[in-house]
């Protein structure tokens, strides 16, 4: 009896701990990049998407942006098509967009969707093609032809604000267009940052692999829990932040500068990390928002 007790009031003690963050979140928009391995596994995304709903029964306003590039590498190669990559961007052609927007448009999405829906939660899937929310025209380049990869020319914030309005949440493919119906693809990161950045989000929030920005990548132990736009560009410099984190770092930094309050990257594979990052004091993962 006396350990049922003690386990309830720890779970009190989370509930108060929360609710000053619930109040202060009321009504506010968090964008959520969701991607990494907590897309693949079934059980952590179903977790993920309880948190989104708990979320939302609480009084924000989540905006989900997905990724999907291992679901799209598995249905290339059932197609015999082989991806290309150049400077880590996905080389797109007419084929490989096809194929791109068959997965995350279709497959990806409407699979959120239908977890949504589980969670007795109302969700909308959508492309940034819709209503030409993601407006994009060719990336271009120095001298390589990456095909149908895009850069965002304008964000038309209209069918989220309208599906925000109504109770649901807008689950978006990071797949653009142009007013003459070509169809390109877009980085999930960079849609997410234009999309918080348009919408004057209160946090954007990176779901990934890793638990945030270390010190040193290879030391668990070196987590900064919280980060200015500028040590993180320091940081940068001193090659502390290398590889494939100096673009989530640079995604994070231009939406702190550009109006979002703070950004969060966090490991999508701890057990409602989502909750533990935005309603708890310490959280879980990197916390960037100026000083």
């Amino acid at each position: 009896m006396q350990n049922y007790i003690e386990k309830a009031a720890k779970k009190a003690d989370t509930l108060v701990e929360a609710m000053p963050y619930i109040n202060k979140f009321n009504n506010k928009t968090v964008v959520i990049k969701y991607g990494g391995s907590a897309m693949e596994d079934e059980k952590i995304k179903s977790s993920v998407i309880n948190d989104i709903a708990f979320m939302k029964m609480v009084g924000i306003n989540p905006v989900i942006v997905h990724g999907g590039g291992p679901g799209i590498n598995k249905q290339l190669k059932l197609s015999n098509i082989e991806p290309n990559f150049i400077n880590g961007i996905r080389v797109t052609d007419e084929k490989t967009m096809e194929t791109v927007e068959m997965v995350l448009s279709g497959q990806i999405n409407k699979n959120l969707v239908s977890e949504f829906q589980k969670h007795n939660t109302k969700a909308v899937g959508i492309s940034g093609k819709d209503g030409l929310l993601i407006e994009a025209h060719k990336k271009p380049t120095d001298g390589a032809d990456l095909g149908r990869v895009g850069e965002i020319k304008n964000i038309n914030p209209i069918l989220i604000n309208t599906l925000t309005q109504n109770g649901f949440i807008p689950v978006i493919s990071p797949v653009g267009g142009d007013k003459e119906g070509n169809t390109y693809n877009i980085n999930a990161d960079i849609a997410a940052v234009e999309i918080a950045i348009k919408l004057k989000a209160a946090k954007l929030v990176f779901l990934t692999d890793i638990d945030g920005i270390r010190e040193d990548e290879n030391d668990k132990n070196s987590l900064i829990s919280k980060i200015s736009p500028k040590i993180a560009q320091n940081l940068i410099k001193e090659g502390k932040i290398k590889g494939g984190m100096i673009p989530k770092a640079n995604c994070c930094i231009k939406a702190v500068q550009n109006g979002v309050k703070s950004v969060h990257i966090i490991n999508g594979n701890i057990s409602h990390s989502i909750l533990l990052e935005i309603y708890t004091k310490d959280g879980v993962g990197t916390l960037m928002e100026e000083e």
